[in-house]
C-alpha cells in the first residue's frame, strides 16, 4: 500500500512538471513571436530624417509636416502665412492710398481726404500702415520659420521608442506550485 502511495504521487508530481514545462515553453514561443513582430515594426533611427523634413519645409511649407505624416499640420502652416500675406497687401494698399494723398496735398491738388484729414493726419497714417506692413512681414517669416522648426522637431520626436517595454509596471506572480501570489516590479528593457 505504502509503494502504491508513493509511485501515485510520484506520478502526479512528473505531471506537474511536465505541465508547468509545456506553459514555460508556449510562454517562451510567444515571446518568441512577439520580438520578431516588434523586430519587423522596427524601424532603424535615421539620422538624417530630421534635416530632410526641415529641407522639405523651408522648400515648400507643409511639404516637411506631409514627410513626417502629419498631414493635419499643413493647413494651419499655409493659414498662418497665408494670413500675414493678407494683411501685408491689405496695409499695402491704404498705405499706398494715404501716400497718394500726401502726394497729392503737397503738390497743391485735391484729394479725396482734403475735408477729413489733416496734412499730419495723412502723414501719420502713412506711418501706421508702414508699421503694420513690416509686423505683417515679420508674422509671415515666423509661420514659415516655425513650420521648418516643426517639421524639425517632430521628425527628430518621431524616432523615439515609447513602447511599453520601456515601462515599469507592477507584475502578480501566482505561484502553481506553493499556491501562493508573488508580487513584484519588472523594468523591461530590450535593446
Amino acid at each position: 500500500m505504502l509503494l502504491f502511495l508513493v509511485l501515485l504521487c510520484g506520478q502526479t508530481g512528473f505531471a506537474q512538471q511536465d505541465s508547468v514545462a509545456v506553459v514555460q515553453n508556449e510562454d517562451l514561443k510567444k515571446a518568441t513571436k512577439k520580438a520578431e513582430e516588434k523586430e519587423k515594426d522596427y524601424e532603424p533611427y535615421n539620422a538624417l530624417a530630421p534635416s530632410k523634413a526641415a529641407f522639405y519645409s523651408a522648400i515648400l511649407p507643409g511639404l516637411g509636416q506631409a514627410y513626417n505624416g502629419s498631414y493635419w499640420k499643413i493647413p494651419i502652416a499655409y493659414a498662418g502665412i497665408g494670413t500675414g500675406v493678407y494683411f501685408y497687401l491689405q496695409n499695402d494698399k491704404e498705405y499706398d492710398k494715404y501716400r497718394n494723398a500726401y502726394k497729392a496735398r503737397l503738390a497743391g491738388k485735391d484729394d479725396e481726404y482734403k475735408d477729413r484729414i489733416s496734412t499730419a493726419g495723412l502723414r501719420r497714417a502713412q506711418e501706421l500702415y508702414q508699421k503694420n506692413k513690416e509686423i505683417s512681414i515679420l508674422v509671415t517669416l515666423g509661420v514659415y520659420v516655425l513650420n521648418i522648426i516643426d517639421a524639425n522637431v517632430e521628425a527628430h520626436l518621431r524616432q523615439f521608442n515609447v513602447d511599453e517595454n520601456l515601462s515599469f509596471r507592477p507584475k502578480l506572480d501566482y505561484d502553481q506550485l506553493s499556491g501562493k501570489t508573488n508580487y513584484g516590479l519588472t523594468l523591461n528593457l530590450n535593446f
